[in-house]
């Protein structure tokens, strides 16, 4: 069930990922110059509410945190992210190698 749901996750993430690059293409294209768009934009633009209250959250908890690791994930192109985080979940929801040496059929 784990992988099952690590593989749609994968996809998932991947193609909006892609679409993510291609819009952030085309927007370049348009503007002649390179644009891409930070993963605050898609967290702001999905949870309205939310965006603002998660880094609330974070530097009420540990204050050093957002400054290390979550300032630096908002500003990560969004294509990037979708791209690895379903590369990783794709690659984790693999199904299992058959043991090499064993005879599978009697």
């Amino acid at each position: 069930m784990f992988r099952f749901l690590a593989r749609v996750l994968g996809f998932l993430l991947m193609a909006g990922g892609f679409v993510a690059l291609i819009y952030d293409g085309a927007r370049s294209i348009a503007n002649n110059g390179l644009r891409v768009t930070p993963l605050s934009d898609v967290i702001a633009t999905l949870f309205k509410d939310k965006a603002s209250a998660l880094q609330g959250s974070v530097e009420g908890a540990a204050p050093w945190l957002w400054h290390i690791l979550g300032l630096p994930l908002t500003l990560a192109p969004a294509s990037l992210i979708g791209l690895g985080l379903g590369a990783v979940l794709l690659w984790l929801g693999q199904p299992g190698r058959e043991p090499i040496g064993f005879l599978t059929k009697p």
